[in-house]
């Protein structure tokens, strides 16, 4: 290697281990100040290179708050559930619009593509989930978004790769569509249903914009909004209870951040392993007829 191409080389590394640093520096900032000392965090200013002091009283309050105990197992239900409906809904809806001679596929396919750009808006979708009684229900928060439009269309181009002779000699043995589709059409679609899993499970682990609009009981709220709840509304400071006025300030601000980790951790922790699978997904929904 020649020394411009070293240098070259060199100025890359750093330039990306720089902007690495800058994507990474607010999460440990975050993970810092949830582990410092209340008093230490309050009068420090500027940036955190490690935990001032070592708490845990925040994480301790924050798993004493029954809220937030409660949040985890309903964005659990939500998350698990969801991912089952929209798993299956989605693979029905792309398994049928992937096979040929489907009499008006075309124009389902442009009726289909069409709600991704408009919709009723905001109140008649509201207005239309409580005739149903999806409101102040978890399967509010499941039903009306069991498929994405973007994942279907991703799914529906993966399924059209599988070489149609095999869909040919399932037929020929007397295999059904709903056969053909669990024997032969997922088990052949690991990869992307790994996809869908990852799509959908984010979306659902960070929604909290219809919780919040449909949801009146606290007692049925998903972590996100319980973590908007306190983040937004200085429930934190009430979470302080017994704490001197003096500090409940402080104790607020870790508490904050406790929760933001906490929040935070469980996606951290799946994301590496399904993250490989991002680049396939673009790329397959990125060809469509």
């Amino acid at each position: 290697m020649v020394k411009g191409e070293k240098l070259f080389a060199s100025f890359n590394y750093f330039f990306l281990a720089l902007i690495s640093l800058v994507c990474l520096y607010p999460v440990l900032y975050v993970l810092f100040a949830s582990f410092s000392d209340n008093g230490l965090l309050t009068q420090h200013t500027g940036i955190l290179f490690k935990p001032l002091g070592f708490s845990t009283a925040a994480y301790e309050k924050v798993f004493k708050n029954p809220m937030i105990l409660a949040g985890y197992r309903n964005t659990l239900f939500v998350l698990i559930a969801g991912l089952v409906v929209c798993l299956f809904m989605t693979s029905l809806g792309a398994y049928f619009l992937s096979r040929k001679n489907v009499f008006f596929k075309k124009p389902i396919m442009m009726l289909v593509t069409f709600t991704m750009f408009f919709s009723g808006g905001i109140i008649p979708f509201y207005l239309n989930m409580r005739d149903l009684h999806l409101t102040n229900s978890l399967w509010g928060l499941i039903i009306p978004f069991a498929i994405n439009t973007y994942n279907l269309i991703i799914l529906r181009t993966s399924f059209m790769a599988i070489p149609e002779s095999l869909i040919e000699a399932a037929l020929i043995d007397g295999a059904g569509h709903g056969r053909i589709l669990f024997s032969v059409v997922l088990p052949l679609s690991k990869a992307i249903l790994s996809v869908m899993i990852l799509y959908y499970g984010i979306g659902i682990w960070n929604a909290w914009f219809w919780a919040s609009a449909i949801l009146q009981r606290r007692e049925l709220y998903p972590l996100q909004v319980v973590l908007r709840e306190i983040l937004l509304q200085n429930s934190a400071i009430a979470m302080s209870a017994g704490v001197d006025a003096g500090d409940q300030e402080s104790v607020a601000a870790t508490i904050k951040y406790a929760t933001i980790i906490v929040a935070t951790v469980p996606v951290l922790c799946i994301y590496p392993f399904l993250q490989k699978y991002f680049a396939r997904g673009v790329m397959i929904g990125a060809v469509k007829e």
